[in-house]
């Protein structure tokens, strides 16, 4: 039989209508009485959980097998690894507005297993997600006892599909970067600060906004601080032979505010030091300029207002009902009671912030939402009866069941185009020859097995389409700095052997930016077939 620590009494300050909330203790195992009595042997919480997650990880992730790719930030990082795989170099013949983590796992994993399948990255995405909901876990046990654990890492996977499939089942950025904000208030959560300013590190080295997970580690390295002890009565008989000084009420609080900079301290250098290595590793410049400097134009919010903002309005609907198991209880004691929380409503705040940065409103931004909504969810389950646990999982499960079978049935209209062009690009070009693809969707490179005639692997680098603006904000004007001229050295050095014109009516046309089109009047000549609407051009001088 299982014995567990038995609920406190309740408290006479909380409602009469909820009881208070139950005492945990931290990291206490269950443990397994013998019939005839005796030393308890552990019960293995862990290895009981682990297979759990592990089913649960597999089958919401099972969408994520049904498409070659998801989305084309999977397309992008592909075409990335083989041009690293080739020799390029990153931020300098190898580029894109994101921090080197993703791109060098990428390369790694097609240096492994090939690169003709995202599957083996896929198979990561769900350790990922598995590695996050173990981490939540911990996190959950640690602080409110066994039940809490199991319940976080449920509740994590559930709902971690709740969003357009595009957005949830793609290998990307947010997937690989939640192991680690998890991990980041984990450490710090146990006072480890070194390991806790690495996790933010790796955090803002998948994906820049992973750094949002420093204000509630921040928050808990003031909050850990030595609080001041009562002052002790000086001994009449025995003065201290140091003097009134070494018992006066400065000394325990320098003791508290030595250990906060030393904490601080340690995370200081545990969360400079990766990116610094990384920009070494790179190109120094190139790195700040590309995940720092140089995307002014893409996080401003004038141009394509309604088009954003409905994009936002329709992501927090998908999330808000994937979540509509754990809100409930949130809003319930937020009305009732205080959880001691507070780290995690600012984990909250500072992850919403971050999905509002730029104005852009992404599906897939929004995953970062979900652990320290997950947690906060937790914390208020063990305040409420035990009855709002099955609702809550209960709910959940069904949103999830709702969504797993989106991904299973969803289309790909776009991914369909992508592979008629590819077959198109394969069937007019040799595999030796160059080819620009003038559109938002980099893997087509991929897919037709062909290099790029330049580093920027979509127009949207060049003319600011990236962000999804559909307005004035889109040209040549408004692309990422300097790099128009290198787009034409690149050209005119090694000039494509076909371009296609892929932007289907959008306001990056080639016949809207003066410099692609007085080049393709030059060298290039249309041919009459489009294909799906993408216009091709076939060089007509011997450059």
């Amino acid at each position: 039989m299982l014995v567990e620590p038995p609920p406190s009494a309740p408290s006479a300050a909380a409602p009469p209508s909820v009881p208070a909330p139950r005492t945990a203790v931290p990291r206490t195992e269950p443990v397994a009485v013998a019939p005839g009595g005796g030393a308890p042997a552990p019960a293995g919480y862990w290895r009981r959980l682990l297979p759990v997650l592990a089913v649960l990880a597999v089958v919401t992730r099972l969408p994520s097998f049904r498409h070659t790719l998801w989305n084309p930030d999977e397309g992008f990082l592909a075409v990335q690894a083989r041009m690293l795989a080739d020799g390029g170099e990153l931020y300098e013949t190898v580029v894109d507005r994101k921090p080197p983590l993703l791109p060098w796992l990428y390369a790694a994993t097609f240096a492994v297993f090939g690169d003709e399948s995202l599957r083996p990255l896929k198979v990561l995405a769900v350790l990922s997600q598995l590695l996050t909901a173990l981490v939540l876990a911990a996190t959950a046990r640690e602080r409110w006892g066994d039940r809490a654990g199991r319940t976080a890492g449920v509740l994590y996977l559930l709902v971690s599909i709740g969003l357009n499939p595009e957005d949830a089942q793609a290998a990307t950025f947010e997937i690989f970067m939640l192991p680690f904000t998890a991990a980041a208030v984990m450490y710090a959560g146990k006072g480890r600060w070194g390991a806790a300013g690495l996790a933010v590190a790796g955090a803002v080295l998948v994906k820049q906004t992973g750094g949002a997970v420093l204000v509630p580690v921040l928050w808990l390295l003031w909050r850990s601080s030595p609080r001041r002890p009562p002052p002790r009565r000086p001994s009449p008989r025995r003065p201290s032979p140091r003097g009134p000084s070494a018992r006066g009420p400065s000394g325990p609080c320098e003791r508290g505010t030595c250990a906060r900079r030393a904490g601080l301290l340690r995370l200081g250098l545990a969360f400079a030091l990766p990116p610094a290595a990384a920009a070494l590793l790179t190109d120094p410049s190139g790195f700040v300029f590309w995940t720092v400097t140089g995307s002014g134009a893409y996080a401003a919010f004038t141009g394509s207002e309604l088009h954003v903002l409905s994009r936002g309005l329709a992501n927090t609907a998908l999330l808000g009902a994937a979540c509509a198991g754990l809100v409930p209880p949130v809003v319930r004691v937020l009305r009732i009671a205080r959880t001691g929380a507070a780290d995690l409503w600012l984990w909250l705040a500072s992850s919403a912030a971050a999905v509002l940065l730029g104005l852009h409103f992404f599906g897939h931004y929004y995953l970062q939402l979900l652990p320290p909504l997950v947690l906060l969810a937790t914390a208020a389950l063990q305040v409420l009866p035990r009855t709002r646990l099955a609702t809550a999982l209960l709910g959940s499960a069904g949103a999830c069941a709702l969504f797993l079978t989106w991904g299973l049935l969803a289309p790909r209209p776009e991914l369909a185009h992508a592979l008629r062009l590819a077959a198109e690009v394969r069937h007019r070009t040799a595999p030796q020859e160059r080819v620009l693809l003038w559109g938002m969707h980099p893997e087509t490179y991929w897919l037709a097995d062909r290099d790029p005639a330049s580093r920027y692997l979509t127009a949207g680098l060049l003319t600011n389409y990236s962000g999804g603006r559909d307005g004035p904000q889109v040209g040549e004007r408004y692309g990422m700095a300097g790099t128009w001229p290198v787009l034409v050295r690149e050209l005119h050095g090694s000039p494509p052997a076909l371009i296609v014109d892929d932007s289907r009516g959008k306001p990056y046309a080639a016949e809207r930016l003066p410099t692609l089109r007085r080049l393709l009047a030059r060298y290039y000549r249309q041919l009459p077939d489009p294909v799906d609407g993408a216009v091709l051009y076939v060089r007509t001088t011997g450059r």
